[in-house]
């Protein structure tokens, strides 16, 4: 760990080192107090963000690591799901489950916490309901705040928080875009983006958004289609009272999904290398999701600097799937795999929350303080049903070695739904942080959460009785200005979330406690168009889950994967970015991040998660040529998994080396209203897994992709 104290100061001090160097007529152009501007196609955001306090702070005025991936850069990257854009955030990772659901993390462990507009919102694991697919047309940005973020989530984990801020209805005039786009495996989608004033003073607005796609897979039998749509309305009540309505809806209906990824090991104990093409699914199999967001806003300004914010959101996420799933040891002579599992079912996960706060500025001492204090309640409640298949369904030895998902017969499931869970989540919050400002280069921020979170009903057979209550979690946070555009900062809090991990006899393990601190530098240069941040972390916490063994559920059905809550788990790391605009025309976006985790023992722990990530994305506009030419690199790592080879009986590691994948994009402006763009993803075809480990299998990343683009702006 010295090594990486070491690198992250040399970091901080090569990052502050310009500071010393600015004359004094680029410091009087900066301000030192951060200024509310809105600059389009860019790659920094300098609007005010509640992400992690509350209080409305600017980046810099926020005293965590912060990273937005604007809608410049979901442009430019030509990015379209949720998952998509975690993938090229600073400091966080993607593992592929299958083709519907993924796991994010950040520091070593899962992000579980994700909010839309702030409010917290409850994702299926690994979005089973097709959450981490939801599509990015949407949102206006993406911002991913690292660390842990209790005071406004409540129970979460020391990873980060995710925040889809969703497209508002803000301009006068109506306009927008038409797109459509084709690319690899005759993947082809159309969008829609149009919105303006319906009436003629402008103090009601509307805006629509759609997107329908349709295509194939680099694996074998899967084809996907979905379709988007978004509408949001907003008035001005009076010239200081807002209320915005909308609703999103998602429908994606994949036919031939795999579930799960790909066997491992031959019978006599070799390691399988399956070409990236190879699915595990049956082609009468479909993985159905609906992803529907109901919500309104009412804000108020009261004046003074007071304002008021209430909130409704209906969240509802469901799935209707056919499965079939493939494990076990391949025979190499008989080209056969172990086992099957046809499974069916259905799924509805419905939340409601309400949420509201005040904030404003409270006169003290001669200084001007910021407050903010606020309520959330939600509940949430999931049901899944399944329908059980014949017995004669579950066929052994399967030829599998040329299988092209035709010869396993759809099983004759039964039409009598069997409740296998039913659960009922129920979280309130009650919060409050004050910014106090001490002195003219001197902010201190506290605050504090009063946080219950309770679970009943049952799964699979299973009781699901958890929770806790008035569960105290503290936020302290100190900035210090050492210069008018760079800014110290320190960070602590407290962690708690309940799990839904379970131990060998299938009872959940207890909840994840600990502590996080962070210390950083934030700063900015060229007149605040290029922004900068190093920060430094250290998470200590108890009861992380960890893989065990699998276990086949008393009642039968699929063996679940166990874990052992492995006790003074300690995560230490750096993370560097540098995003902003170098020169006209010239967007950039760079971050490296590194952390070691340990238990108590010094034993690596969460080792299916690289330790070292760079991601790197540029674009340039040739000026006066109407072309804007960009790519990138992303670098991850190696990651593994240690687990016993089911033939040998002996130890064995499933291991991804470090690799880098290659993006390039071009896009040309014909006039101001037509455009033309082209992406290449992974340039250099480099063949690697996207997850390793999970269930004692894996699965490949997307090979070489392109993606062509015409869009009409009006």
């Amino acid at each position: 760990m010295q090594s990486v104290r070491s690198m992250a100061i040399a970091g901080v001090a090569f990052i502050a080192q310009p500071a010393l160097a600015q004359d004094e007529t680029q410091a009087d152009q900066v301000q030192q107090v951060e200024r509310e501007i809105v600059v389009t196609g860019a790659y920094t955001l300098d609007e005010r963000i509640d992400t992690a306090t509350g209080l409305g702070l600017t980046i810099r005025e926020t005293p965590q690591s912060v990273s937005v991936i604007t809608s410049q850069r979901i442009l430019d990257q030509n990015l379209i799901s949720v998952a998509d854009v975690i993938n090229n955030s600073v400091g966080v990772t993607v593992n592929e489950v299958d083709d519907v659901r993924n796991s994010f993390y950040a520091r070593g462990f899962e992000i579980r916490n994700t909010q839309i507009d702030g409010v917290p919102t409850a994702w299926a694991l690994a979005g089973a309901n097709g959450e981490t697919n939801i599509d990015v047309s949407i949102y206006e940005r993406v911002e991913v705040v690292r660390g842990a973020t209790g005071l406004l989530s409540g129970a979460g984990d020391p990873s980060a928080s995710v925040n889809l801020v969703r497209k508002h209805a803000d301009r006068l005039e109506v306009g927008g875009y038409l797109s459509a786009s084709g690319g690899s495996w005759n993947t082809w989608r159309v969008s829609g983006d149009v919105g303006g004033a319906v009436t003629a003073s402008g103090n009601v607005r509307a805006r629509a958004v759609g997107r329908y796609e349709a295509g194939d897979s680099y694996i074998d039998l899967f084809k996907n289609e979905k379709f988007v749509l978004y509408g949001v309305v907003e008035a001005d009540l009076t010239p200081d009272t807002l209320l915005r309505a909308g609703i999103s809806h998602q429908e994606s209906t994949p036919d031939a999904p795999a579930w799960g990824a790909l066997p491992t090991f031959y019978t006599d104990g070799t390691l399988i290398r399956w070409p990236r093409s190879r699915s595990t699914s049956a082609d009468w199999s479909y993985w159905n999701t609906t992803n529907q967001n109901i919500f309104a806003t009412l804000a108020h300004e009261f004046g003074g600097g007071w304002s008021m914010t209430g909130n409704y959101n209906r969240l509802r996420n469901t799935q209707s799937t056919e499965l079939l799933y493939m494990s076990g040891m391949v025979d190499r002579a008989a080209g056969t795999v172990q086992f099957s599992y046809p499974f069916k079912a259905s799924g509805d996960s419905v939340q409601d929350s309400f949420d509201g706060q005040i904030k404003g500025e409270v006169n003290a001492l001669g200084r001007k303080h910021d407050l903010v204090v606020g309520a959330l309640h939600s509940v949430l409640k999931r049901e899944d049903d399944t329908f059980a298949a014949p017995a004669e369904a579950f066929l052994m030895d399967v030829p599998f070695v040329d299988w092209t998902g035709h010869s396993f017969p759809r099983p004759a499931f039964s039409t009598t739904p069997f409740r296998a869970t039913e659960e009922r989540i129920e979280q309130t919050g009650y919060y409050a942080a004050v910014r106090l400002n001490l002195a003219d280069q001197l902010k201190l921020i506290g605050g504090g959460r009063l946080a219950s979170w309770k679970q009943t009903g049952f799964s699979y057979g299973v009781g699901s009785n958890y929770g806790d209550d008035g569960k105290f979690i503290p936020y302290v946070g100190l900035l210090f200005d050492v210069a008018p555009n760079h800014r110290l900062y320190a960070s602590y809090t407290t962690i708690f979330q309940p799990q839904n991990y379970r131990d060998r006899s299938l009872q959940l393990i207890a909840p994840l406690e600990g502590k996080a601190y962070e210390i950083g530098l934030k700063s900015a240069f060229l007149n605040e168009a290029l922004q900068t941040s190093v920060a430094l972390f250290r998470i200590s916490q108890d009861n992380v889950a960890q893989p065990d063994i699998m276990v086949t559920p008393p009642g039968g059905g699929l063996p679940q994967q166990t874990y052992i809550a492995a006790q003074g788990t300690t995560s230490e790391g750096f993370e560097i970015e540098v995003t902003g605009r170098l020169l006209p025309g010239w967007n950039i976006n760079f971050g490296y991040s590194q952390f070691t985790a340990e238990d108590r023992d010094g034993r690596a722990v969460n080792t299916d998660q690289s330790r070292r990530l760079l991601k790197l994305f540029t674009t340039y506009d040739v000026v006066g040529s109407g072309l804007t030419i960009g790519g990138g690199v992303n670098y991850r790592s190696k990651f593994y998994s240690d687990e016993l080879n089911p033939a040998t009986g002996g130890p064995f590691r499933l291991q991804q080396n470090g690799f880098v994948l290659v993006n390039l994009m071009a896009r040309y402006k014909i006039s101001e209203a037509i455009e033309f763009q082209a992406n290449i993803e992974n340039l250099l075809d480099k063949t690697y897994y996207s997850q390793a480990g999970f269930f004692s299998q894996y699965r490949y990343g997307a090979p070489r992709n392109f993606t062509a683009t015409a869009t009409y702006r009006f």
